[in-house]
């Protein structure tokens, strides 16, 4: 508490934020899916595992105590020891607090604590059989399975551009016959841009949000089409800055060009994140790309570790996960068979498994699980709280962070004003932190910086943006979006 920025920050008591709707309604429901999830699994175990089931029951009785007692606003209780050292963190903080109830606590850190506190149920010494349980995992793939069009879409996308760029002489995606260099950066630029707006956009299919997507919901949110209507509802864009750092380092033959990812949700996102990452180390923009997921499960769709093998496994052998029913597909709409993917289409998904599946062998994907990224509060806290974390970074020569939790604990989670400028909003991460940061972000909450000036007001303004209400509901619904840059280095 006491490294984060001194500026009010969003409260589950104020009417007027996105923190009220969800306290009120979204982690209600959200503890509602957990709960059937192991209802489901505890279903299917078999009478002679008594123990099993007994620990599922208990789960499943101690996830509704969590949500009757959200629902009637009692005070949070003390994260139960399992043996993590982020334990007493958030009890310790939860002290300071009062201890608050639920309708009446800083949003960032009793959202944090919800699946903190879920997390236990599944960790402690108490739990055998059902440890590192995923309540979240059937939705996470549900979803990418539902993704089918865009995922084939872009492997294909994916496997032209790499065709390209080893078949060309420059190492470049574009044709041999064009030499000029100028029209060669133009070309490099103009496909990193689609790159990272992809990967931009990828965000969209947040399960912490968006709670009851449909399969036609999902895909009115990917596909290209979406995207290019998406282009005008990026209110800045920095990514000519972040090219301009990667290409200049390309140029100087920089023996070390890693890139990070700060990931946020599993399945889609995951999927175009590996994508960017593939994209970067083709055209030698990157020499490594270091992901780092969640060790917990987390907001409903973070990645953890065992979702990027299971991306992987699903790719591996596309026509055995998109044309069977599987444990996942639980809709009624289910029941009938999925048509079948064309060999071209599966050979298009397997040339993206092949690659991936090569940089990772080779060290040139990397996965980093850090406890920090489920810790409670901002990342104003990282220099202090994890200052091998920031060592460590300071190594990348871009930072781009994934989402909009991410950008949350970025800026504090704290009610600046929209043209606050992001370098001074995400505090010791911005100017002379060490820290490149790129912030690829759909607006799903309050906290937004770096607008221009009155540019706030004019949406607010429109249809649906929350008008003289006090509220800035334009940035609750995903339809914006920022992608903002930090030079720290500089």
């Amino acid at each position: 508490m006491e490294y984060d920025p001194k500026v009010p920050t969003y409260q589950t008591s104020d009417p007027t934020s996105f923190a009220h709707k969800s306290a009120r309604e979204r982690w209600p429901a959200i503890i509602t899916g957990a709960i059937d999830d192991v209802h489901r699994t505890v279903s299917r175990i078999s009478d002679a595992d008594k123990d099993a089931l007994a620990e599922g029951k208990a789960i499943t009785s101690s996830l509704s105590t969590l949500k009757y007692e959200l629902q009637h606003n009692r005070v949070l209780s003390p994260i139960t020891d399992d043996g993590a050292p982020d334990v007493k963190l958030y009890n310790d903080e939860l002290q300071a607090r009062g201890p608050p109830t639920w309708h009446a606590v800083e949003w960032l850190y009793a959202e944090c604590y919800l699946y903190r506190r879920i997390g236990t149920l599944f960790s402690t010494a108490k739990t055998k059989f059902w440890k590192g349980y995923d309540p979240f995992y059937r939705q996470k793939m549900k979803t990418f399975k539902s993704s089918r069009p865009a995922v084939i879409e872009l492997c294909a996308r994916y496997r032209d551009i790499i065709t390209q760029i080893r078949s060309s002489t420059s190492g470049a995606p574009v044709a041999n016959d064009v030499t000029d260099e100028k029209e060669i950066e133009q070309a490099e630029m103009l496909l990193f841009v689609e790159m990272a707006e992809i990967c931009l956009w990828g965000n969209a299919t947040d399960l912490s949000l968006l709670t009851s997507l449909s399969y036609e919901d999902i895909q009115k949110l990917q596909g290209s089409g979406a995207r290019k209507e998406s282009e005008k509802n990026i209110l800045v864009n920095d990514l000519d800055r972040a090219f301009e750092v990667l290409t200049r380092a390309q140029k100087a033959k920089a023996e070390s060009r890693r890139v990070d990812i700060v990931l946020d949700n599993a399945g889609f996102e995951l999927f175009v994140d590996l994508l960017l990452a593939g994209y970067l180390v083709a055209t030698g923009l990157a020499t490594e790309v270091v992901l780092h997921p969640k060790d917990i499960p987390w907001f409903v769709s973070d990645v953890v570790p065992k979702d990027f093998s299971a991306l992987l496994s699903a790719m591996a052998d596309p026509k055995a996960f998109y044309e069977t029913i599987s444990d996942a597909d639980d809709d009624p709409s289910a029941s009938e068979k999925p048509p079948p993917l064309s060999d071209e289409e599966a050979a298009n998904v397997q040339f993206l498994f092949d690659d991936l599946s090569h940089l990772h062998s080779e060290g040139k994907l990397v996965l980093r699980p850090n406890r920090f990224w489920t810790h409670a509060g901002s990342f104003w806290r990282m220099p202090s709280v994890a200052p091998d974390l920031v060592d460590d970074l300071k190594e990348s020569s871009l930072v781009i962070f994934k989402g909009d939790l991410n950008y949350r604990k970025l800026a504090g989670d704290a009610a600046w004003p929209a043209s606050t400028p992001f370098a001074e909003a995400i505090g010791p991460l911005g100017p002379s932190s060490g820290l490149r940061v790129l912030a690829l972000r759909t607006c799903k909450a309050d906290v937004v910086v770096g607008l221009p000036e009155g540019k706030d007001e004019e949406i607010r303004a429109t249809d649906g943006g929350g008008g003289d209400s006090g509220a800035r509901k334009w940035a609750w619904s995903g339809k914006w979006a920022v992608v903002q840059f930090s030079d720290g280095k500089s």
